[in-house]
């Protein structure tokens, strides 16, 4: 008679996919929070102020100094 207990292993498979799977859960969650977060711009609450956004595309290279300088000229 063949009795897989857990004590036999036949469930120690299991246990491992169950942990994959908790961690997989666990990882979803917190990206949902992080992306949470910045979708409503509660990391970095100062970027409400137009002359802030630009400051950071032209930082990120979105925008050229021509433009940049026109949108503060813009904004004044």
């Amino acid at each position: 008679m063949y009795f897989y207990g857990p004590t036999n292993g036949y469930y120690w498979g299991w246990g491992i996919v169950m942990g994959i799977i908790w961690l997989i859960f666990f990882i979803v969650i917190i990206y949902a929070i992080i992306r949470l977060f910045k979708h409503h711009n509660l990391v970095n609450p100062h970027l409400d102020d137009p002359l802030d956004i630009a400051k950071l595309r032209y930082a990120k290279g979105e925008i050229t100094k021509e433009q940049f300088e026109q949108i503060k000229k813009d904004l004044k």
